[in-house]
């Protein structure tokens, strides 16, 4: 008796979409339950352990180096596998999520690097997930266009030499998609974005001269990046492709990861292009991990906190090391400034903070950084370019003169810094402003001229929630406590209803919104990720 077919994946109640028959082939849609079946069990075990490492976090109110993999930092003799011609020169990456007119801006911004993000500057909505795809293989293509329904301005694409290369994000392993699902369980969001491109766009991106690379986020561990290289090696094999012909950037913007950069590395190591310094989701990160370290762990304003704060000082400055002495690219961090059309002077002391922020970064050795806007990319690029010249990289600065010890990397009270009442009411209204943005389907927003993403939204809930289970006091005598979130919250949401009017304001959600950034600063039961119950109300 012949074995039963296997159980193909559904789609579960979504609204049928434009063109969506060209991303959900049946082909494609086989692949991504082949992925599934393979390989979310183990997603599943590594969840869980990321559970029981939080719960060791709060027992000890400390991390450290790894002692069973210290072999692998002590020796000297692996690097990763040299970069691709596509990946060589990465002096600016500019990122944004895959709509059709931020794909063409994008790709002609002059970066040498779009990020294509279907992660946090992305709101996981059905049509955002399919139709990114659709865009990602159109600009391939070379069949996309877009005419802007307000402005009647056309977008359309530069030649393809002068093109930015396409990194994608998929979505973290804590996110599922409801709406793709097999034998009634969803697949791990990670598995669709990454699965659809790839099967589709593989061997197209192998034909331009390029191939399929990949940003990997939320990253907690080594054993995670082992499980995205088996991920890699089986995709590889199943549509025909050489071995390492993926590459992976991975984001060190997890606590916990910053202990385990050369490992991650080396995991990844035939299959590896380098790290990248994601700053907000990595204080979010400290604050969810040692949220219960005291008084100690306690995070000033976020815009307190700049990378030239000795702990953040310590992670960057480990990240160019571990990066160069393994022979991978070590990129910067994001520059998420949003020129103002209105106010030249804004504009002049935020492009002068964003060249010392790129100065920095090119003196410190990375070979590249992020900007959110194409304005920046010029400033960015005069940075490195002073610093590389004619050379694609700098790789070849070894760093040496850094040491970090396992201590350095939470050393959170050598700030002088302290929470503020102006930046509770800052983290109420930035909250508020992007996760209503968010419920709307919009995951890049710009709030207070800052391109804001989802990161954003967590530092800000995860401050409340720290500022208040800490009892901290402010300078103008005032305890955080619910009740004055609470307070700040509601007039936030007055000031908004008046700014923008009734009309408005009832279209949007930003009652909703206000309930929820309430719900995840103020439970006890801290959520893990925003996102997830904010999920369950995307529509």
């Amino acid at each position: 008796m012949s074995a039963p077919a296997p159980s193909t994946l559904a789609i579960v109640d979504a609204e049928p979409l434009p063109r969506q028959e060209e991303v959900l082939t049946e082909a494609a849609l086989a692949f991504v339950a082949e992925l599934h079946r393979q390989f979310t069990p183990r997603r599943n075990e590594l969840l869980a352990r990321r559970t029981e490492r939080r719960a060791e976090i709060a027992r000890t109110s400390t991390l450290d180096f790894l002692p069973e993999t210290a072999a692998v930092r002590a020796d000297d003799s692996w690097k990763v596998a040299p970069a691709p011609a596509a990946l060589n020169d990465r002096r600016v990456e500019i990122t944004g999520p895959t709509d059709r007119k931020m794909t063409i801006n994008a790709l002609n911004s002059g970066a040498r690097i779009w990020l294509a993000d279907f992660e946090d500057a992305s709101a996981p909505t059905w049509e955002n997930v399919i139709l990114g795809q659709l865009n990602l293989t159109d600009a391939y293509e070379r069949r996309i266009d877009f005419t802007d329904p307000k402005s009647g301005k056309s977008y359309a694409l530069k030649p393809a030499e002068e093109l930015a290369t396409v990194v994608t994000r998929p979505r973290g392993w804590h996110l599922d998609e409801r709406h793709l699902q097999l034998d009634g369980v969803p697949v791990p969001g990670a598995l669709v974005d990454f699965g659809l491109y790839f099967f589709h766009n593989a061997q197209r991106l192998i034909d331009l001269g390029k191939g399929p690379y990949f940003y990997l986020p939320k990253t907690e561990s080594h054993l995670e990046a082992r499980l995205w290289n088996d991920i890699f090696v089986f995709a590889q094999d199943y549509v025909g492709i050489p071995q390492g012909t993926v590459r992976a950037t991975v984001l060190i913007e997890t606590i916990t990861a910053a202990y385990e950069m050369e490992e991650i590395l080396y995991e990844l190591r035939d299959h590896a292009s380098g790290l990248n310094a994601g700053r907000w989701d990595y204080l979010f990160s400290i604050v969810k991990n040692f949220r219960d370290g005291g008084a100690k762990f306690v995070l000033p304003d976020r815009n307190a906190v700049t990378m030239t704060a000795p702990f953040m000082r310590a992670y960057t400055e480990l990240l160019v090391r571990t990066c160069h002495k393994r022979g991978a690219h070590a990129i910067g961090g994001m520059a998420a400034f949003i020129p103002s059309r209105r106010d030249a002077e804004v504009n002049k002391v935020a492009f002068e903070k964003v060249k010392a922020d790129k100065d920095r970064e090119a003196g410190d050795g990375f070979d590249g950084s992020w900007v959110a806007h194409p304005d920046l990319v010029p400033i960015a690029l005069a940075s490195f370019d002073a610093v590389l010249g004619e050379k694609p990289n700098q790789k070849d600065r070894l760093r040496e003169d850094v040491s970090v010890a396992a201590g350095d990397l939470i050393a959170i009270d050598t700030l002088d810094a302290k929470p503020t009442y102006d930046g509770l009411r800052n983290a109420v209204a930035v909250g508020i402003r992007y996760i209503e943005a968010w419920l709307r389907g919009l995951g890049a927003v710009a709030i207070f001229n800052l391109m804001e993403d989802a990161a954003t939204a967590e530092i800000s809930r995860s401050q409340i929630w720290q500022w208040i289970n800490a009892d901290v006091v402010f300078e103008n005598g005032e305890h955080a406590t619910a009740g004055l979130a609470r307070k700040v919250a509601a007039e936030e949401l007055a000031a908004i209803r008046a700014e923008i009017g009734e009309e408005t304001f009832t279209a949007g959600k930003w009652q909703q919104a206000h309930d929820l950034l309430l719900q995840v600063s103020l439970d006890q039961d801290y959520a893990d990720f925003l996102t997830l119950p904010a999920y369950e109300q995307l529509r």
